[in-house]
Order: C-alpha cells, then sequence, then structure tokens
C-alpha cells in the first residue's frame, strides 16, 4: 500500500474535541452535560453583522475575491488596530484568510525551515508545537508556571535560543491559563528577539478580552514591527466562529510570501463573511465590551466557588475566557479528574497535558455558558469532590 508522507504522523490533534467526542457520547445516551471544553463563545455575532452577510449574498457577493481579502476588509483591519491597539499598520500589511489557524499556518509555513528550532509557550496551544514539527523543524518549549502568575522566565527562554531558533511564538493573553503578558516580559521578549534576529509570532486572538488595562501589542515596540507577525481573528471577540475568518499582519514582503501559499492552496476567503466582517469591526452595537463584562461577571463567579473546592485552586484570569485549574492537592492525575467530572457529575473539562507537559496537574474550563449553568457546574463538582477529599484532608 502507497505510504502517507510522514510528516502527518509528526501532527497531534486537540484534546479539547477528543472531550467533546466523548460528552457528545453521553448526551446521546441521555446523560445531561455542561460543556466547558470548547474554547466556543455562547454569543452569536451581532444583528447587523448577520444583516451584512444576508446583504452581501443576496447581492450576489459570492465570487473570487482578491487572494489577500477585499481592500474595504483589509483597510478596516488596519483602522481596527489603530483604534483598538494603536498600531500603526496599513492595509497592505494585512492578509485575510478561512479562520485564524489558517493564517497561523501560512505565517509558519512561510517562516519556518526544516531544522528550525521554534521557541513556543507551555502550556499553550497545542497547535504550535504539532505544526512546527510537522515542517519538520523542532519545537522547543518554555516554561509558564504558576509561581511566576504564568508570566514567560525571559532567563529561560535567552538560554534556550540557539543558533538555530528561527521563531519565538507566544500568545497573550495565553490560552489556556488567561494570563496577560506583562509589559516587562513583552518587552524582554522584544530584545532577545533582536539580538538574535528572530521572528516573533504574536498570537493575539484574545487581544480584545481584556478585564484590565490597555492591550500592550509587541509589534508597537521599537524595532519589532519589521520582524512581527500578528495572527488574529473573528472567531473569539466577535463570536464568529465557524465563520472562520482570520487575518496576518506582517511586513509586505511577508504578506507576499503568504499570498503566495494562498495562491497554491484555498484561492480566496469568501467575500460575503469578508463584507459581515467589515460591519463586525465597527461594532455599532457595542456587542464586544458587553460580551467581555459577561465574561468577567462569569469569571468572578466560577474562580471564586471553584477555590471552594477541596483540592482546586485558581488563579484569576486576566484576559480570554478560561479558568485555569491546579488540582495537585485532590491527590489523583488530572486525567481521573477529567473522567469523573465528565462520566459522574456531566461537567467537560479538559485534563492540562492536552496544552503541554507544563499542564499536567491542571484542568480547563472554558467560561462559555451562561450563568445558571456554571453554577449548576460547580455544585455537580462539588458533589462528586468526594472522592477526592480524604486525600485532600491529610
Amino acid at each position: 500500500m502507497a505510504k502517507i508522507a510522514s510528516r502527518i504522523s509528526q501532527l497531534t490533534g486537540e484534546g479539547a474535541l477528543a472531550v467533546f467526542t466523548r460528552a457528545k457520547e453521553l448526551e446521546k445516551a441521555g446523560h445531561s452535560i455542561i460543556h466547558l471544553e470548547l474554547g466556543e463563545p455562547d454569543f452569536h455575532p451581532a444583528a447587523p453583522v448577520v444583516d451584512a452577510l444576508r446583504a452581501a449574498v443576496a447581492e450576489g457577493r459570492d465570487r473570487y475575491v482578491a487572494t489577500r481579502g477585499i481592500p474595504p476588509l483589509r483597510s478596516a483591519i488596519a483602522e481596527y488596530l489603530k483604534r483598538t491597539r494603536r498600531l500603526d499598520v496599513a492595509p497592505e500589511q494585512v492578509l485575510v484568510a478561512p479562520g485564524c489557524k489558517m493564517a497561523l499556518a501560512l505565517a509558519m509555513m512561510s517562516l519556518i525551515e526544516p531544522g528550525d528550532e521554534v521557541l513556543y509557550p507551555d502550556p499553550s496551544f497545542p497547535i504550535y508545537p504539532s505544526f512546527t514539527r510537522g515542517l519538520g523543524a523542532k519545537a522547543v518549549s518554555y516554561a509558564l508556571r504558576e509561581e511566576n502568575k504564568f508570566q514567560p522566565d525571559l532567563a529561560e527562554i535567552a538560554a534556550k535560543i540557539t543558533s538555530k531558533t528561527r521563531v519565538l511564538i507566544f500568545n497573550s493573553p495565553n490560552n489556556p491559563t488567561g494570563t496577560v503578558f506583562t509589559e516587562a516580559a513583552i518587552a524582554g521578549i522584544a530584545e532577545l528577539a533582536k539580538q538574535h534576529d528572530l521572528w516573533v509570532i504574536a498570537d493575539e486572538i484574545y487581544a480584545r478580552i481584556l478585564f484590565s488595562g490597555e492591550y500592550k501589542s509587541i509589534w508597537a515596540l521599537p524595532g519589532m514591527a519589521e520582524r512581527t507577525v500578528i495572527i488574529d481573528g473573528f472567531s473569539k471577540s466577535f463570536a464568529m466562529t465557524g465563520w472562520r475568518l482570520g487575518y496576518a499582519v506582517a511586513q509586505k514582503h511577508v504578506i507576499d510570501a503568504l499570498d503566495m501559499l494562498v495562491l497554491n492552496t484555498f484561492t480566496c476567503t469568501a467575500e460575503f463573511s469578508q463584507v459581515a466582517a467589515i460591519e463586525a469591526l465597527r461594532d455599532s452595537t457595542n456587542a464586544v465590551p458587553a460580551m467581555v463584562e459577561e465574561y468577567r461577571k462569569r469569571r468572578d463567579l466560577f474562580v471564586a466557588k471553584l477555590n471552594r473546592i477541596p483540592g482546586f485552586r485558581c488563579q484569576s484570569p486576566d484576559g480570554a475566557f478560561y479558568a485555569w485549574v491546579n488540582i495537585e492537592e485532590t491527590g489523583l492525575p488530572a486525567e481521573e479528574v477529567q473522567r469523573v467530572l465528565l462520566e459522574e457529575a456531566g461537567v467537560a473539562g479538559i485534563a492540562g497535558a492536552a496544552f503541554g507537559v507544563e499542564g499536567k496537574n491542571y484542568l480547563r474550563f472554558s467560561l462559555v455558558s451562561a450563568t445558571h449553568q456554571l453554577e449548576d457546574a460547580l455544585e455537580r463538582i462539588q458533589r462528586v469532590s468526594s472522592r477526592w477529599r480524604a486525600a485532600v484532608a491529610r
């Protein structure tokens, strides 16, 4: 039998989807499941966005369009980044893709050679190391540890840079910890990137879901615009997960490289969804701030009550919509706690090892369910915590 390309064996999946599949099986069998495993907002796009999509389809805007994205959307993204992050970006520095993950893949394919080394945070989005290996490069992790409030250790990063290091990836606010990197951490990463001539891929998909302060992008620091690729999209901030809309921001010669990959793969992103995305960026109904405020309320409720459950410890996240819970004091492996919660309590969370070895003693819960469902989930977790209370009491 003809063989599959060896690069496929270097790829891994996402733990969240495996848990989701089992949760759906249990639901089909009649079990009540509260879904806290997927990072998918329970909100939907604002009404003007949906109206704009309908109008675009009715107007026949379903043809091939510019491979880099329609000019009005690229201009709107540049204006949006100026308004929300104070970034000076030109429309020609923007490329639109069908999803943030595709924008990330295009950037990685454009910057990474076989044999290169790529630095990425642990814990983090599992696609970073997976796709790195798929490109024939070596994924090198740097730890985000609880004792350091899940901030990067700049000395550790510096020690892991070699002559083969080509790219450094980071995600702030971070998935799964919810940590927003400090200005000092971002400045330190920038200095290391300039000192060692590294590319930086800044995954800013959660940049608008911030609970305090103003988002600081590494792009804005001196000397970083020319070596940074920003990855962002519409799934999280605008609750448009199934619309598959993302974008990359970089210097024009990098965008030219990404565009060549677009020409050789998916040709273009659907025009009607791009037209609707322009309306999303306007946010005429202030849907984004309202959504973030609701996430703040959920965070405050959920984290406070999680910390009353025996064996659970959770730092309050500064952004995104996840609770990253240390369960080491339960005396049970995180995979077993995940199983008990799902099979016996009907609460779907994810064992932290799905996000890297630093997550082995953690669980991730997504705060994407209504408040009453979160309260129900907390009650269910409290009930089954009898399974490990004796260990905690010792």
